[in-house]
């Protein structure tokens, strides 16, 4: 994968030794030599990863990281330390100010490029969700987004995958201080348990007896249900290898035992902040794609989701030989109740038009606004005769109560004139099964209106 990194240490020697095996890999480097550049640089470049010396003049990377991650355009910028400092309490510290990750002098070539391959493609996954998102909803920009996660607490439903039971009652007590953690003593029970609740954070133990833990990761990643669900594991000092293969494996963050509970927390508290980020730009992009799916007067489906959707039942219905039938439904001289009570009075018989419309089709049935007052209602597995009858109880449904309105005690008598069409034949196509219903629509309106015209072929 390609990325660009930034790279800032006030040692020239120790910027290029990093610049060159990060372009041995096909990175993309900056580079910066004081923490004050360091943040210019990223105010106006794009960085996917910074690699961040502690120990600079002036502003040591402590304070640089602070700031890179109180503001909005670059806290998202995932900020590994690279540091000769090796005490728990150094590395509390950089996690308090935002770091994402620690790297310890001197720099081993593996570690490097796995850490920043796997946050680089972290922070290019977000960002490609911001993109779209920001692109579909111009009234909303990415630091929006930001803020609104990280006004939330960083509470989450944690699983613990540990069979010691000694150690998994240490890491749960501390755990439980924040979250609530649910204990797995084999992958096959933390299996079910992924299945059965809303896992915000997994914690995998590598050392757990006859069971293969990397396995267990791939196969987390492998699912789409959990596919993007962070995972920590838990290794002894010295097992380099297996922590380097987790990472590439996709695993998001590890812990060294002995724990240090206030690590823990904090790495824990920094995964679950991402994932309800993530969360939030999914949930955010789904609402928008379901928003330019519909009809914002009515909430029907509109015209581009029926050509989207309308080509694969005809083939269903083709290939299973269930029928599918279609209804065009058109408000008589609805040009009049515009005219006479104002287009305010039109939105609303509109609006309750289509409501009795989808009050009276089945789950599975399909209604579209697909013109100024001409709807249309797809009928999955019904012939021509039973959307016949289904097109009959939708006109009367229409006549036999009449429209209130809002302003006064006046009510409005509407009826409907209703085409229909069935798929006959392996040509049939979205526009010819549409322009047989539209001809079929012609012919109830010019035969006096208010009735069902059927035009099957």
């Amino acid at each position: 994968m390609t990325a660009r990194v930034l790279v800032v240490d006030d040692n020239a020697a120790n910027i290029k030794l990093l610049e060159a095996r990060l372009r041995a890999e096909y990175f993309e480097v900056l580079t910066a030599n004081s923490g004050y550049e360091a943040l210019e640089i990223c105010g106006r470049e794009h960085a996917d990863v910074v690699l961040l010396d502690v120990m600079m003049p002036g502003m040591d990377g402590f304070e640089v990281c602070r700031r890179l991650k109180a503001d909005p355009k670059t806290q998202m910028i995932p900020v590994v330390m690279v540091t000769a400092l090796d005490q728990p309490s150094d590395r509390i510290r950089g996690l308090e100010a935002g770091a994402d990750d620690f790297l310890a002098k001197p720099v081993d070539d593996i570690a490097l490029i796995t850490r920043v391959k796997n946050l680089a493609r972290v922070k290019q996954l977000s960002d490609e969700l911001v993109m779209r998102l920001t692109t579909m909803d111009q009234g909303i920009a990415g630091s929006d987004l930001i803020n609104d996660i990280n006004s939330k607490e960083a509470k989450g439903t944690l699983l613990l995958v540990e069979d010691r039971a000694a150690i998994a009652k240490r890491i749960k007590v501390v755990l439980e201080e924040n979250h609530e953690v649910l204990l797995a003593r084999s992958q096959e029970e933390a299996q079910g348990l992924l299945g059965k609740h809303d896992i915000d954070l997994v914690l995998v133990s590598l050392d757990m007896e006859g069971a293969d833990a990397l396995h267990f990761c791939s196969h987390i990643r492998s699912l789409g249900k959990t596919r993007h669900l962070p995972i920590m594991v838990l290794s002894e000092q010295g097992d380099k290898e297996r922590m380097l293969r987790a990472l590439d494996l996709g695993v998001n963050d590890f812990v060294i035992r002995p724990v240090d509970r206030n690590e823990l927390l904090a790495r824990v508290r920094t995964q679950i902040k991402r994932r309800r980020f993530s969360e939030h730009l999914y949930k955010r992009l789904e609402e928008r794609v379901e928003q330019a799916s519909r009809d914002p007067l009515t909430g029907m489906f509109n015209r581009r989701h029926l050509e989207e959707q309308l080509q694969a039942m005809i083939e269903d219905s083709l290939r299973t030989q269930k029928g599918l039938s279609v209804i065009l439904a058109d408000i008589d001289f609805f040009k009049s109740v515009n005219d006479n009570y104002g287009h305010d009075i039109g939105d609303q018989v509109l609006r309750q038009f289509s409501s009795r419309l989808q009050q009276n089709i089945r789950r599975l049935d399909m209604a579209f606004r697909i013109g100024g007052e001409e709807f249309l209602i797809v009928l999955p597995k019904t012939t021509e005769e039973k959307a016949q009858i289904v097109g009959e109880r939708l006109r009367a449904v229409i006549e036999d109560t009449p429209f209130k309105i809002s302003e006064g005690d006046d009510n409005i008598t509407v009826t409907t004139s209703i085409g229909l069409s069935s798929v006959c034949s392996s040509k049939d196509t979205i526009d010819s099964l549409l322009k047989r219903a539209d001809e079929a629509l012609y012919k109830a309106k010019k035969s006096g209106r208010n009735q069902v015209v059927s035009n099957a072929a």
